[in-house]
């Protein structure tokens, strides 16, 4: 029986994916702060620890999957949530490392958080983006290098390493869920010029494309978690309209933006690439929702 180790477990992907899991017949342990309040959220067979020391010395863990982060579209950026971005992410990820270099045991395999945030600045830039392309620096790129760097310590295990670089996550959860009461109010519509790129992925791709990564054992390194058809924030806010049968014409100007959310919005809401899974599809991946239609039209 596989045993798999989550970080951030009981968040929008880890949730979906622990159900999956449990389905598989996996043994599943999430590491949690708070226990309890994870606990209400994942399958009954799922078992929940405060600390890794809660792990047996003799307990086999063949695979881990490090979702844990603060979300970083809940607010503005200050000084003081950077920090806890990078902790979040980098400490956890460091937590772990140490733990596993201690332990005779090592997993097989690392999936690793990051985000299509490594690719850095960039706004209406056409050409696909492939794990292959360069980053432009800002606050984004430097907190998911750092993230992928740390994960990457697992090499020296013998551990293979995954990095996700993952997309808006399309689901009941998340920036979905968020967009959704304007524009059923009619209120929706294009950020700025609309021309950013939002590249994106529905939650069922998400948890699959996860298990593929694992099962997998000649792909490594950096993947991109995205659908391979990403649509400009003018396309998604026309195509979430018609899902919704609901205008989607009220544009939030740039500045608008800058002014509500700061670096945060200039950087989340109103850059995006092109960014395409080169990949996943060359390792033979294939998507259930390959097309924003039919996602939002399943979702919505």
């Amino acid at each position: 029986m596989t045993h798999i180790l989550i970080t951030g477990g009981s968040g929008f992907i880890g949730r979906h994916f622990c159900q999956q899991a449990c389905q598989l017949g996996w043994q599943i342990t999430v590491l949690s702060r708070n226990a309890k309040a994870a606990a209400k959220r994942l399958p009954e067979a799922v078992k929940v620890i405060e600390s890794l020391e809660n792990i047996p010395p003799q307990q086999q863990i063949h695979a881990v999957l490090n979702l844990a982060g603060q979300p970083l579209a809940d607010g503005r950026w200050t000084q003081a949530r950077k920090q806890v971005f990078y902790s979040s992410r980098i400490g956890t990820t460091e937590q772990l490392y140490h733990f596993f270099s201690a332990r005779q045991q090592k997993p097989e395999v690392l999936i690793s958080g990051s985000a299509i945030g490594f690719y850095g600045a960039g706004n209406a830039d056409n050409q696909p983006v492939d794990e292959s392309a360069n980053s432009r620096d800002n606050f984004s790129h430097q907190l998911c290098s750092s993230w992928e760097q740390s994960a990457a310590k697992f090499e020296q295990l013998g551990t293979r390493v995954v990095c996700l670089r993952t997309g808006i996550v399309l689901g009941e959860e998340g920036a979905l869920a968020k967009m959704l009461p304007a524009f059923k109010l009619a209120l929706g519509g294009p950020m700025g010029d609309g021309k950013q790129w939002m590249p994106w992925i529905h939650i069922a791709d998400m948890v699959a494309l996860i298990l593929h990564c694992i099962d997998r054992r000649n792909l490594s390194g950096a993947v991109n978690a995205t659908a391979p058809n990403p649509v400009t924030n003018r396309e998604f806010s026309v195509l979430l309209g018609q899902a919704l049968s609901r205008p989607a014409i009220f544009t939030m100007p740039a500045p608008i933006v800058k002014l509500l959310f700061g670096e945060m919005g200039e950087e989340l809401l109103l850059q995006g690439q092109k960014v395409v899974p080169r990949k996943l599809q060359d390792s033979g991946y294939k998507f259930q929702y390959a097309h924003l239609q039919h996602a939002l039209a399943e979702l919505v």
